[in-house]
């Protein structure tokens, strides 16, 4: 289970499920949207946007940074906050039974008060074909525009590896801000040399009031 800090700060916890694993000398751009389809007015055609840029220092330790931007049914499209990010792999992939990592995030509000740390604990085990992830997320919210509080979430993935251009999961949230359950595919295609193009698309259905009806999500990632 995962969740960023960019995510929860505008009431939308459903973003992106994170595997442990770094690699070395490893770079990439990487772009997330989240569109909202709702019978709420206020809610329905919201938009948020995620590009970033990162980079392996070692084996075990990756950085990346983020610009994230959103759009209302009320307002235009604007940056709206600013990224940072700290992977760290704890284990080496194989070696116990579960493969660990842990994420730190940061994040700053562009026209607000508003700033969110938060720790990540991530797990995946494999069966055969089948790989389950899971993210615990302990975030912090401060700021002189938002009340101080402590928040939980937990992001889950259970992917099916059909082969490396497709590979069919389902994915989990279930955050203080919103809950969500619903299919994604994904799928990775080798361009030469270190290079490849990722990608993940998938519509995760709200189980709750306050989650948006059907959140759709697309992930662009080109290491290189």
């Amino acid at each position: 289970m995962g969740i960023s800090a960019g995510a929860s700060a505008d009431g939308n916890s459903i973003d992106k499920v994170y595997d442990p694993y770094v690699n070395q000398l490893e770079k990439e751009l990487e772009y997330r949207v989240l569109y909202q389809d709702d019978n709420d007015d206020e809610r329905d055609g919201a938009q948020r946007h995620i590009l970033g840029a990162g980079l392996s220092w070692s084996d075990n330790l990756f950085t990346e940074l983020y610009l994230i931007g959103k759009k209302t049914p009320a307002e235009d499209f604007e940056i709206s906050a600013v990224e940072a990010e700290v992977k760290i792999q704890l284990t080496e992939q194989g070696e116990y039974s579960r493969d660990w990592g842990v994420l730190f995030e940061l994040e700053a509000e562009r026209d607000e008060h508003i700033r969110e740390a938060s720790t990540t604990l991530i797990v995946l085990q494999e069966w055969s074909r089948w790989v389950g992830t899971a993210n615990l997320s302990l975030g912090y919210e401060w700021g002189n525009d938002i009340d101080n509080e402590w928040e939980t979430a937990f992001a889950g993935q259970l992917r099916y590896r059909y082969r490396a251009a497709l590979e069919p999961a389902l994915e989990l949230y279930w955050g203080e801000s919103s809950q969500g359950l619903g299919p994604v595919i994904s799928g990775s295609q080798r361009l030469g040399g270190r290079r490849q193009l990722m990608w993940e698309l998938g519509v995760i259905l709200g189980l709750d009031d306050e989650t948006p009806d059907r959140n759709w999500k697309l992930t662009l990632e080109y290491e290189f």
